[in-house]
């Protein structure tokens, strides 16, 4: 129970490494606020599971590519939760942008949910974070961030502002005692990549994937991603700002 008397708010909690790292923070004691894009029936789901498990979560609603949304988002949430402890930024959005061949809407849609939705977060809940001198950032990046993608340039470079604005934000929060950490991951098994790995007609790009992946495990299982958000949430990496985590089953090691 290294959470308790803690509060969270994960967006992307209603599926994917959202939903397992708001289950993993809720069984170490946090009250965890399970937030969905739209939907407050699929953050619900999550909530059951906690609430079965005997810990305590309340689906809320928020769209980080609308600024009045997180606003309210930050409401509603201080109002269910209290002040929150712990923000996670695990909303996020997938899609090839190839040159000459991505419009205006694809651009705005992957900048503003996987860069501006993680700033537009931070910027809402850190201050009271600083006020009460306590508080615990993750966000998320990607491998993306480490190696360049054919047809995923902008993926790409929404994941590796990630990082660098997480190391630029550390300098300005570490003062108040506020951690903030990034994670990296590979491919890991979420609904996004079901697809990819389970339909016969992607077969001949996932065999290219696993063997272009060193370690045995192409991909990671949600749950060893949580255990990492476990760990930079909590007292155990007091010493971390601005650090960025690559877990990503050695495929940005080299060629």
């Amino acid at each position: 129970m290294k959470l308790k008397d803690n509060t969270a708010l994960v967006t992307g909690g209603s599926s994917g490494i959202g939903a397992e790292v708001c289950l993993q923070l809720a069984a170490e004691g946090a009250n965890v606020g399970v937030v969905a894009s739209a939907d407050p029936a699929k953050a619900q789901i999550v909530v059951d599971k906690i609430e079965r498990a005997g810990g305590r979560a309340t689906a809320l609603v928020g769209n980080v590519a609308e600024p009045e949304s997180v606003v309210k988002l930050a409401a509603d949430a201080e109002a269910a939760l209290g002040p929150v402890d712990i923000l996670v930024n695990a909303a996020g959005v997938y899609a090839n942008t190839p040159i000459g061949n991505t419009d205006e809407a694809l651009i705005d849609y992957l900048v503003d949910i996987n860069l501006k939705g993680s700033f537009r977060m931070i910027n809402a809940l850190a201050p009271s974070m600083k006020d009460q001198r306590r508080g615990k950032i993750v966000n998320f990046s990607s491998v993306n961030a480490y190696v360049g993608v054919e047809s995923q340039s902008l993926y790409c470079a929404c994941k590796a502002g990630i990082d660098l604005m997480t190391r630029a934000m550390a300098r300005e929060l570490a003062p108040y005692d506020v951690n903030i950490n990034s994670i990296a991951p590979g491919a890991t098994k979420t609904p996004m990549n079901e697809a990819l790995r389970t339909l016969p007609e992607h077969r001949e790009t996932l065999d290219s994937f696993v063997n272009n992946t060193p370690s045995n495990t192409p991909f990671s299982d949600p749950l060893e991603i949580a255990r990492m958000v476990l760990f930079l949430v909590s007292n155990d990496a007091r010493p971390m700002h601005g650090s960025s985590i690559l877990m990503d089953e050695g495929l940005a090691a080299g060629i």
